[in-house]
């Protein structure tokens, strides 16, 4: 059975559910964000003070409360189908937080550890290794489908750019459809 076009984007925000449910309970909570910035930090070596990481904790806490408030809910915890709903409204309501621009350029100034503007092949291999925990030759083959213009590097646009595709396309062959897995 193959995915419909309007199912994409669901099955794309079940997979990130998926990988952001640190302790596999079935929910998200803001443990679960907490520690994912923690992955970036620790993988990253960065400082508490340091610039990137205050903007990507405070994209995260950002984050996480518009979804709370999009998915309606009394408490603080998220199962699946709210995370998905959730996320498909928060990321067309732009009225307090862009997700794709903040978060993105957030991450980016991160996994972009040299400063140079754009992911090279080991800063995007560091990110998979050492953040996503992820160790596999289709590491590059994931890059390659971001490097859009075939330059060797990931600029801050293709990289936003596949941010938006993974939020908002419908497209499983889009570059951003591909962050945890081909659709």
């Amino acid at each position: 059975m193959t995915t419909t076009a309007q199912d994409i984007t669901t099955v794309k925000l079940e997979r990130t559910f998926d990988q952001m449910d640190a302790d596999k309970d079935g929910h998200l909570d803001w443990s679960d964000y907490q520690k994912l910035a923690d992955r970036y930090i620790q993988g990253y070596n960065l400082a508490k003070d340091d610039r990137r990481t205050r903007a990507l904790q405070t994209f995260c806490q950002i984050y996480w409360l518009e979804l709370l408030r999009h998915a309606g809910v009394d408490g603080d915890r998220l199962t699946k189908d709210q995370f998905v709903t959730a996320n498909r409204l928060a990321v067309i309501d732009t009225s307090r937080l862009n997700v794709t621009e903040g978060g993105g350029h957030a991450i980016f100034d991160v996994i972009d550890a040299d400063g140079d503007n754009e992911i090279s092949k080991d800063e995007f291999a560091r990110l998979m290794r050492d953040v996503w925990k992820y160790n596999s030759t289709a590491t590059m083959d994931l890059f390659y489908k971001l490097d859009t213009d075939g330059d060797g590097a990931i600029s801050r646009h293709e990289f936003i750019r596949a941010v938006r595709e993974h939020f908002l396309s419908n497209d499983p062959d889009a570059p951003g459809s591909i962050f945890f897995g081909h659709i």
